[in-house]
């Protein structure tokens, strides 16, 4: 994009145009090339983008290389609220700055991105979005009865909640104790090393 096509636009308070070149607001080289796979849009139409693949979760968690602002990405506000500014400062809130739509959460290397302004072409795509398992799960608000897992933390790097599904409760068990017989034989082995 050149410095003309930017004359009119407003930037936001105490901000800097650098954010514009960087991922994933920069607009992609060839339009053509980007894998599109999903389109969105805030709930007035003036910020659209394409995501090139499913999220992780249905917390809609992306690498930020996997959205391409396609449209109004001179429209975005932004929030950070650590130091209660609408600076471009990681991590912020994005938002349509016209019609105020929550767009996503801008972390350091990934998105979370709100799967309700996304234009699902069928049941099936929609169905790539499902939960399949739910994070921090001793700080929620409301009870989920889904038969989904439940972490106490990060999802396969915490505990599984009492919530979760019994035999994959049973199956973590059995991992962790083969973990920590695995870990006790190593710690044998560089003991018995260490005495020769």
């Amino acid at each position: 994009m050149s410095d003309g096509q930017n004359k009119n636009v407003s930037e936001p308070q105490g901000g800097s145009d650098d954010w514009k070149h960087r991922a994933p607001y920069k607009v992609h080289d060839s339009n053509e090339n980007f894998p599109v796979r999903y389109e969105g849009s805030c709930h007035c139409g003036r910020v659209k983008y394409q995501l090139s693949r499913s999220c992780f979760q249905w917390a809609a968690i992306f690498h930020k290389e996997d959205i391409n602002f396609t449209h109004g990405h001179h429209d975005l506000g932004w929030y950070d609220s650590s130091e209660k500014t609408t600076k471009h400062k990681l991590p912020c809130k994005v938002s349509c700055a016209y019609c105020r739509s929550p767009i996503m959460d801008e972390g350091r290397n990934m998105i979370l991105l709100f799967p309700s302004l996304i234009k699902f072409e069928s049941k099936e795509d929609r169905d790539k979005f499902a939960p399949t398992c739910h994070m921090f799960y001793p700080m929620r608000q409301l009870d989920i009865p889904d038969g989904k897992p439940k972490w106490t933390g990060i999802d396969g790097q915490s505990d599984l909640c009492e919530d979760s599904p019994p035999d994959l409760k049973r199956k973590r068990e059995e991992e962790k104790k083969k973990e920590e017989k695995e870990k006790k034989k190593e710690e044998k082995e560089k003991k018995e090393k260490g005495e020769e």
